[in-house]
């Protein structure tokens, strides 16, 4: 099963404010990037809890006819939204994608920035696009925290935007997971 990881950040490479609002995000996500290209390619979201709770404040459910799992321990207080297709599970990533592949599912979104690290440490994460938004916040939640070795990358292209989005992707190299 492959794994993508497709994020904003502010220039100072955080995902949210420490509140976790994404209040500083162009309206609507700004001009076309390629999210929708990158979406018609998934079968499922995979996020963890805190991302959950945040998209639920969205005006409307961003994934309708698409697979959500919701990383978490417990059970879920939130009402499910209306064309919502989720579930919540728990685990490490290896076995996470375990169960999604034996579903025949091929291609996951991984997204929240605590699952996104505990994914690129597990050795999990194939391609990597990340998208800069012209504003520097200061502080706030990071996308990358301490890695337990280097991951190394190769760039694939790094496109720019009228509205200044700086929109880079990668490959992960292979390297073997964390212990």
């Amino acid at each position: 099963m492959r794994c993508s990881v497709f994020i904003a950040t502010s220039l100072d490479g955080f995902i949210a404010r420490e509140d976790g609002s994404l209040d500083w995000l162009p309206p609507g996500g700004g001009e076309e990037h390629g999210y929708t290209e990158f979406m018609s390619g998934i079968d499922v979201v995979v996020m963890g809890r805190m991302t959950y709770e945040t998209v639920l404040g969205f005006d409307a459910w961003p994934y309708i006819g698409t697979r959500v799992v919701v990383l978490s321990n417990r059970p879920l207080a939130s009402a499910t939204p209306e064309g919502a297709v989720f579930e919540t599970m728990s685990g490490a990533p290896a076995d996470i994608v375990s169960r999604l592949a034996g579903r025949g599912l091929r291609h996951a979104y991984v997204d929240g920035g605590i699952t996104v690290q505990r994914f690129l440490a597990a050795g999990l994460i194939q391609r990597l696009t990340i998208t800069r938004i012209p504003v520097l916040l200061g502080r706030g939640i990071p996308l990358f925290g301490a890695v337990p070795r280097d991951i190394r990358l190769d760039h694939v292209a790094t496109r720019s935007y009228e509205s200044g989005m700086v929109q880079s992707e990668y490959t992960i190299v292979s390297s073997p997971p964390s212990s």
